[in-house]
């Protein structure tokens, strides 16, 4: 067989993966090589196109292990944007952005072997959602972002709210930036009239504990007037929203995230691994729902001495609910998650009121 019947046959899965991979190794290097080249170009070309971002595919990729074939999409992410017009700076930059392989140069086998493997993955790797658009394709409206010196004030809170050993002032420091997020909420509200919509954005949750992360995103979201989709089997959500309340949520969650870690870290049982698999998931858990309730009741105290808002906000929820519907109209409730250590769960909930929300 010719090179690229080989690999054609790896990728449909009609010849197994070692055999394919031991065939290739009898073929001339140059062959091999084109054809390993072109049937992964095939593939990005097919998801790039599809509505997978730059970022959301390294990472799905990174998630493997593998250095080289993190390297494979970065290269390929570049090249995919060579000759296309017009470009989405959004996509444009992810591209530009992907960290190249480090280190020594892997030997030509081993490159085979990652180049093979992955692209048997990436074909059972599924279309999904265009929010940004690829190149080559026309332009949508580019999201206006929020104000980029409130977002560094709410940035700033957040790092000293993630730096500071002492409980009290994590969660004054995070207190102050839900504070702040809501009032600029406010203000946008208020502004003159802008053409503006809600807008999709997916957020990587990484394992392990991934159902009860994405807890604690939908709780961050819900709190902030969005909406949240997980799709677990392609390790992100889906959140729904105006951006500059999308915004918000990405820096509350990534900030609330670190400061969960460090507070179960530090109160988890020493000993039996099973113990501390239960009390870890039973500690997210809690802490999400505690955070959840923390964070409305902060917001809804910000919002409450503007009772004149209440019908542009009804109308907000129900514009962020008709975009969610539109890509994802057969969505299901995702079962909770067991609660199986009291021990996590009083930890978490204490880790929660310690938190920083500003």
């Amino acid at each position: 067989m010719s090179a690229r019947e080989i690999v054609d046959q790896v990728r449909r899965g009609v010849l197994e993966f070692e055999a394919g991979l031991d065939a290739l190794t009898g073929v001339p290097a140059a062959e091999a090589d084109s054809a390993l080249r072109a049937a992964l170009t095939a593939e990005f070309d097919r998801l790039f196109g599809n509505g997978w971002q730059p970022a959301e595919l390294h990472r799905a990729v990174a998630r493997r292990g593998n250095p080289i074939q993190a390297g494979l999409v970065a290269e390929a992410a570049v090249n995919f944007l060579a000759g296309r017009t017009p470009v989405d700076e959004r996509w444009k930059s992810q591209a530009e952005s992907l960290p190249a392989v480090q280190g020594r140069r892997p030997d030509r086998i081993a490159v085979m072997d990652a180049s093979l493997s992955l692209l048997c993955e990436l074909r059972l790797l599924p279309a999904i959602e265009i929010l940004v658009p690829p190149p080559g394709t026309p332009l949508t409206t580019v999201p206006h972002h929020g104000d980029q010196r409130i977002l560094g004030r709410v940035r700033a809170l957040l790092a000293k709210a993630e730096a500071t050993d002492f409980a009290a002032e994590a969660e004054a420091y995070s207190a102050k930036a839900q504070e702040l997020i809501t009032r600029y909420r406010i203000e946008v509200i208020t502004a003159p009239a802008v053409d503006v919509v809600p807008f999709a954005r997916r957020i990587g949750v990484d394992h392990p504990y991934e159902n009860e992360k994405a807890s604690l995103l939908d709780a961050v979201a819900r709190a902030n007037n969005c909406r949240c989709v997980w799709t677990p089997e392609l390790g992100f959500s889906t959140i729904f929203g105006f951006d500059a309340d999308i915004d918000g949520v990405e820096l509350l969650y990534t900030s609330l995230l670190v400061q969960a870690n460090r507070a179960m870290t530090r109160d988890e049982p020493a000993k039996g691994k099973a113990r501390v698999k239960a009390f870890r998931r039973s500690f997210l858990v809690a802490y999400a729902i505690r955070i959840g309730q923390r964070l409305r009741e902060t917001s809804d105290r910000e919002m409450a001495a503007r009772s004149d808002l209440l019908p542009v906000l009804r109308n907000r929820d129900v514009q962020v609910q008709e975009a969610l519907t539109k890509v994802f109209p057969n969505t299901v409730r995702a079962r909770g998650s067991r609660v199986d250590s009291l021990e996590g769960w009083d930890s978490g909930r204490a880790a929660a009121d310690e938190a920083q929300l500003g």
